[in-house]
C-alpha cells in the first residue's frame, strides 16, 4: 500500500487539516499502515502539486492551518489504484529470525521478550474489542459500516492468532 492512497482514502472520507488527518490516521488506518506526521505533511504537499487534493486556509484557525479535500483527479487516482492487483503482504518480523537463531545455536533467553509481546497483543485485541463495542454494536449497519467492521474483524482475527501463536512459542521456549 502506498501512503498517498491511504491519505486519499482518509480525505475522501472527510476533508481535514494535516493535523486532523494525522490524528485520524493514528486512530484508524494507522492500525495497519504506519506513517509519521512529517511523512503525512510531505505527502500532502506532493499530492497537492499532482492535483489530487487542494487545500484552503481554515478561517478562524491558527495561522497557516489548511484543510484538504480530494479533487476529481484524486478520486480517479484512488479508483485506478484500487483496481490494481496486489500481492498479500509477507510477514516481516525479526522474532522469526531470533527463533531460528535459538533453534540453531541454543537458548537465547527469548521468554521475556515473548511475554512482553503477548501482553502487547492482548492490549491491542482489547483496543479492537472496545472499538467493536463502541462503533459496531448496532444490529443494523450501513454498507460503509459493514466494510469498516470487516477491517476491524481482520485486526481482531490477527491479534487472536498472534496471541495463540505467542502462547505456543512461550510454551516451547520454556521447555
Amino acid at each position: 500500500m502506498s501512503l498517498p492512497h491511504a491519505l486519499l482514502t482518509s480525505i475522501a472520507e472527510k476533508p481535514s487539516s494535516g493535523y486532523e488527518l494525522a490524528r485520524r490516521f493514528d486512530k484508524s488506518i494507522g492500525y495497519f499502515w504506519h506513517a509519521t506526521h512529517q511523512q503525512i505533511y510531505r505527502e500532502l504537499a506532493r499530492m497537492e502539486v499532482q492535483g489530487w487534493v487542494e487545500s484552503r486556509e481554515v478561517e478562524g484557525g491558527r495561522a497557516g492551518k489548511k484543510q484538504f479535500r480530494i479533487l476529481p483527479s484524486g478520486t480517479e487516482e484512488l479508483r485506478r489504484w484500487a483496481r490494481e492487483s496486489s500481492e498479500p503482504g509477507r510477514q516481516r518480523d525479526d522474532m522469526m529470525v531470533k527463533l531460528r537463531a535459538d533453534a540453531a545455536i541454543g537458548p537465547l533467553g527469548l521468554v521475556e521478550e515473548f511475554a512482553r509481546r503477548l501482553q502487547l497483543h492482548e492490549q491491542e485485541l482489547q483496543t479492537y474489542r472496545d472499538i467493536e463495542r463502541r462503533d459496531f454494536s448496532s444490529p443494523v449497519l450501513s454498507r460503509e459500516d459493514k466494510l469498516r467492521y470487516l477491517i476491524l474483524k481482520a485486526g481482531i482475527t490477527f491479534e487472536e492468532s498472534k496471541i495463540q501463536w505467542t502462547r505456543e512459542a512461550l510454551q516451547i521456549l520454556r521447555e
